[in-house]
C-alpha cells in the first residue's frame, strides 16, 4: 500500500446547505408535519431560510439552530421535538463536521386532520 501525500486546501460550506440539512433532517422525523413561516419583523426579511422554518447562525466553527414546526396531532411534541435535536445535530455534526451549540424546536402548531363535512 502506498501512502498519498496529503492535500492541503480549503472547504467552504454554503450556509443553504446548513439550512437544507436542518430542514430535511426536521422534516424526516415521525410526526412532523411540515415546517412553518419564521416569526419577526423587518429583521426577518435579511435572514437566511426563513421561509423554510429554519433560522441558523453559525459562530466560530459552530451552529445554532432554531427549527419552527408543525406536529401532527397524535404525536408526543416533548419526544418529536427532542427527537427533532437529536437527529438535526447528528446529520450537521456527522456530514459537515461542525459543532452544533444549539437545536431549538419552536412548535407553531398542531396539525389535525380536517373534518369532512356531513
Amino acid at each position: 500500500m502506498s501512502a498519498e501525500p496529503a492535500r492541503h486546501g480549503k472547504t467552504t460550506i454554503a450556509p443553504e446547505v446548513l439550512l437544507t440539512i436542518a430542514r430535511l433532517s426536521a422534516l424526516g422525523t415521525p410526526g412532523v408535519v411540515r415546517t412553518s413561516p419564521v416569526p419577526g419583523g423587518v429583521n426577518r426579511l435579511f435572514q437566511r431560510g426563513v421561509d423554510d422554518g429554519v433560522r441558523l447562525e453559525v459562530k466560530e466553527q459552530a451552529v445554532s439552530v432554531d427549527l419552527y414546526l408543525i406536529v401532527e396531532h397524535d404525536y408526543n411534541v416533548r419526544d418529536v421535538s427532542r427527537a427533532v435535536q437529536a437527529g438535526v445535530a447528528r446529520a450537521i455534526e456527522e456530514m459537515v463536521g461542525m459543532d452544533v451549540l444549539a437545536v431549538n424546536v419552536h412548535i407553531g402548531d398542531i396539525a389535525y386532520p380536517e373534518q369532512e363535512s356531513q
